[in-house]
């Protein structure tokens, strides 16, 4: 059993789609981001950046693995799934899946940061990220028209990169123009794990309107005690 330590965010879907492309079992802890429960002793103790997502294998004695590609590549090799096997294939998802991490993630992270979550809007900043972010886009699209899923087969990178491609529109950069990417996120939407994994844990629907500009606002809450904390 691995218990899973998690939020509705883009970095935890990845681990719970994995989790549910595998068929492990697994239990949910929500960790409340907006009540700082990331910061509590408690959790420390799992993950000492205080960070979303981690699991506990209790199968290997209580191990604990945190960092989002970390997890996604403990999970593949404990099941010899979702990444090949011999050298150059597995080459080939560390390089898709550093590309999400070292790029994708932290861009459109920061492209969340200052075209939704700071209250005075810099237009430099933004266009800086945007700019980013829909570059990143056009290399995945360029990759995709070579072939079906990043690293030829579908794998963890797949996973760990379309977890936050699909929340463009909150980041507020358009796939239009970019064909392949645009039938990659939609086949993978289509996938019943995927599909279920972006519900671990349960999430609205939509963010719109007062929903949103709640979601806007504990954001907020967090980047102002990140900011207190570094």
């Amino acid at each position: 059993m691995i218990d899973l330590y998690t939020a509705a965010t883009p970095n935890g879907h990845k681990v719970s789609i994995a989790l549910e492309e595998l068929g492990l079992p697994y239990r949910v802890r929500v960790v409340s981001l907006s009540k700082l429960e990331q910061r509590e002793p408690w959790f420390l103790k799992l993950n000492p950046n205080g960070r979303i997502p981690v699991i506990v294998d209790q199968d290997e004695d209580g191990f604990v693995v945190f960092e989002s590609g970390a997890i996604l590549v403990y999970l593949a090799e404990k099941t010899g799934r979702l990444m090949p096997a011999d050298r150059k294939g597995r080459s080939l998802v560390m390089q898709w899946l550093m590309f999400q991490m070292g790029g994708i993630g932290p861009m459109m992270g920061q492209a969340n940061v200052f075209f939704r979550y700071f209250p005075e809007k810099i237009p430099a900043a933004i266009d800086r990220y945007h700019g980013e972010v829909r570059r990143l886009f056009h290399v995945l699209d360029v990759r995709l028209a070579e072939c079906e899923y990043l690293a030829g087969e579908y794998s963890i990178a797949d996973i760990a990169n379309w977890a936050w491609v699909r929340t463009h529109k909150w980041s507020g950069v358009p796939t239009e123009g970019l064909p392949q990417l645009e039938r990659w996120i939609a086949h993978l939407a289509a996938r019943p794990a995927c599909r279920k994994g972006i519900d671990v844990p349960p999430r609205p629907p939509r963010l719109e309107g007062d929903a949103a500009q709640k979601f806007v606002e504990e954001a907020r809450k967090m980047l102002e005690v990140g900011q207190d904390k570094v």
